[in-house]
């Protein structure tokens, strides 16, 4: 997989209150080839402080609670965010997704779960959890797109692209288009989706068919 840091290893910030969870996490990064551990934390406030000086690329919080460490997440919007949670609120997941987060799954997750959320993250990918999914989901009435609805097909892969956690100039790029373009696009599929956000958006268009898992 080509990394983002020049082929480099990837460099993972833990954090966890659990002893036995951060060690046990630590452990799996440690044996990874692909990755490097650059430190691990009891807090996640902890790895919002030490993030940068630490080279991290990528932090995997492991939270215990559903309301717990969703108030430092937005201070880790540069890097790939891993969350291990059980149970999150289709509210909690919308807004830890706007905070920047790129993957959660459940903390019982396995080991081939964690590492390919990590190197998804790494790559600016978004990686949920099934059930994550379908929760999202289920906030949407399911309504079929009527022509009012009816999305170009320029949108339709704009909105695909959403879905897999582009970011503007990503998109813009694979279009080659420019920026300002995808952000008319996407005002325009909100707009017709008559959705409030981009986390929204994608998941109208999971309940809809647009976006296939």
């Amino acid at each position: 997989m080509t990394k983002r840091n020049g082929g480099k290893a990837v460099r993972v910030l833990i954090t966890a209150t659990s002893g036995v969870r951060l060690a046990g996490l630590q452990s799996l990064v440690e044996k990874a080839p692909s990755l490097k551990l650059a430190a691990g934390f009891s807090r996640v406030e902890a790895s919002a402080v030490h993030a940068a000086q630490l080279h991290a690329d990528v932090v995997l919080a492991d939270l215990e609670g559903k309301g717990s460490g969703l108030p430092t997440l937005p201070q880790l919007a540069g890097l790939g965010v891993v969350v291990l949670i059980d149970g999150p609120t289709p509210d909690w997941t919308a807004q830890a997704l706007q905070a920047g987060v790129k993957a959660i799954l459940p903390r019982d997750a396995g080991m081939d779960e964690i590492l390919a959320a990590i190197h998804a993250a790494h790559a600016g990918l978004v990686l949920l959890d099934p059930q994550v999914i379908q929760d999202l989901a289920a906030r949407v009435p399911a309504v079929p797109l009527t022509p009012a609805q009816d999305l170009t097909r320029r949108e339709i892969e704009v909105l695909r692209m959403l879905a897999e956690g582009l970011g503007n100039r990503q998109m813009a790029s694979r279009l080659s288009i420019s920026d300002h373009t995808i952000k008319f696009h996407i005002s325009s599929i909100l707009d017709k989706l008559g959705a409030a956000t981009r986390t929204e958006a994608v998941t109208m268009g999971i309940r809809m068919g647009i976006i296939l898992l």
